[in-house]
C-alpha cells in the first residue's frame, strides 16, 4: 500500500534506538526524508548510515537535548517545516512515587509533557498554513493502565493527552492530525530494563515469561510492529483520523471502548 508519504518530511524525536528509530525507518521505507534525533552523537550517526542502507532513502541526523530551548531549535532549523512530527521520550526509572522529590517530578513532566508541546507549538501553525500535518505521540499504555512505580511517566503522558484532545479538534480541518500511540510491552532496551526492575533480586527471564504470558497474544511486540501503525498514522490518507490513542498492545489492556 502506497501510504503518500514520498519526499514528505518527518522529524522523529530520541529515534537513535527503540521505538523512535523502529518509526523513523519506517517512514523513510514509506519515501519520507527523515531527520533523526538523539543525544548522542556517535550513536546517531550510526544509526542514520544504517538506515539509509537499509532503506535507501534521505535520512539525517541532528544531536540535541529537546529538553531545552536551544535543542528544540537545532532540531527544527535542520527541518524548519516538517509535514510529520513524532514525537517521543525515554521515560523516568521506575520508582516508587514516595521516593520522588519536587525536583524529579517536574523533570518527567519537562521530558515527557512540556518538550513535546513546544515541538507541536512550533510545527503545527505551519502544517495548517499548508495543509497537510501528521503528528504521532508515543506515549504509553500506562496512561490507560496504571502500572506500578511508573506513576510519573504515566501522569505526564496522561497530561499531554488530555491537553492536545482539544487541539487535535481545533486543526482538523485543515487536514492536520494529531494522534497518541500507546505502545504496550514492546521488545525494547527500556522494557528490558522495567522488566529486570521488577525482578528484583529474582530471575529476570522468568519475570519476562510472567508478563508474556498475560499478554492476549502471548509474547511482547516488535518494535517492527509498532513502527507500521506509527506510519499508517502519518499516512495521506488518513486524514479523518485525529484526536485518538491507538493501543498497540497485544490485548494487553482489556477494555471494549
Amino acid at each position: 500500500m502506497d501510504l503518500g508519504l514520498t519526499e514528505k518530511r518527518a522529524v522523529v524525536a530520541a529515534s537513535s534506538a527503540g521505538l523512535g528509530l523502529a518509526c523513523a525507518a519506517e517512514l523513510a521505507r514509506e519515501g519520507a526524508e527523515v531527520v533523526l534525533n538523539g543525544r548522542d552523537e556517535r550513536r546517531l550517526e550510526a544509526a542514520a548510515e544504517r538506515l539509509r542502507d537499509e532503506t535507501g532513502g534521505s535520512v539525517r541526523h541532528v544531536a540535541a537535548d529537546l529538553g531545552t530551548g536551544a535543542g528544540r531549535a537545532a532540531l527544527l532549523a535542520a527541518c524548519p517545516d516538517p509535514d510529520i512530527l513524532v514525537t517521543n521520550n525515554g521515560g523516568p526509572p521506575p520508582r516508587d512515587f514516595r521516593d520522588l522529590d519536587d525536583a524529579a517530578i517536574r523533570a518527567g513532566l519537562e521530558a515527557n509533557m512540556v518538550a513535546p508541546l513546544a515541538l507541536i507549538r512550533a510545527v503545527l501553525p505551519g502544517m495548517a498554513d499548508r495543509g497537510f500535518g501528521r503528528i504521532v505521540n508515543i506515549t504509553s499504555v500506562s496512561v490507560l493502565l496504571p502500572l506500578a512505580g511508573l506513576d510519573l511517566s504515566s501522569g505526564a503522558r496522561a497530561g499531554l493527552t488530555a491537553f492536545l484532545a482539544g487541539v487535535a479538534r481545533q486543526y482538523a480541518g485543515r487536514n492536520v492530525t494529531v494522534n497518541n500511540l500507546l505502545p504496550g510491552k514492546i521488545a525494547t532496551g527500556r522494557l528490558e530494563a522495567v522488566v529486570a526492575a521488577q525482578a528484583g533480586d529474582g530471575d529476570a527471564a522468568a519475570e519476562r515469561a510472567r508478563q508474556e504470558a498475560a499478554i492476549p497474544a502471548g509474547r511482547f511486540g516488535t518494535p517492527a510492529e509498532f513502527a507500521h501503525a506509527c506510519a499508517m498514522l502519518c499516512a495521506a490518507r488518513a486524514g479523518y483520523l485525529t484526536g485518538q490513542n491507538i493501543l498497540v498492545d497485544g490485548g494487553l489492556y482489556p477494555s471494549a471502548f
